[in-house]
């Protein structure tokens, strides 16, 4: 399942393990998006950062 990651916040004083999971997913400002499968390994880093994205099927 393809999911478009898009940002929607800073990540101006987050923790600096939200700010590498974030870099990992290829964002970094806002409203750029990303378009990726839907794995484990990705959905794990969106939990971490639901807060800063949002996420929508494709």
């Amino acid at each position: 399942m393809k999911v478009r990651i898009t940002q929607v916040r800073s990540t101006i004083k987050t923790p600096a393990n939200q700010k590498l999971n974030m870099k990992a997913l290829g964002l970094g400002k806002i409203n750029k998006s990303i378009e990726v499968e839907l794995t484990p390994t990705v959905q794990g880093k969106v939990n971490k950062v639901k807060h800063l994205v949002t996420v929508e099927q494709i």
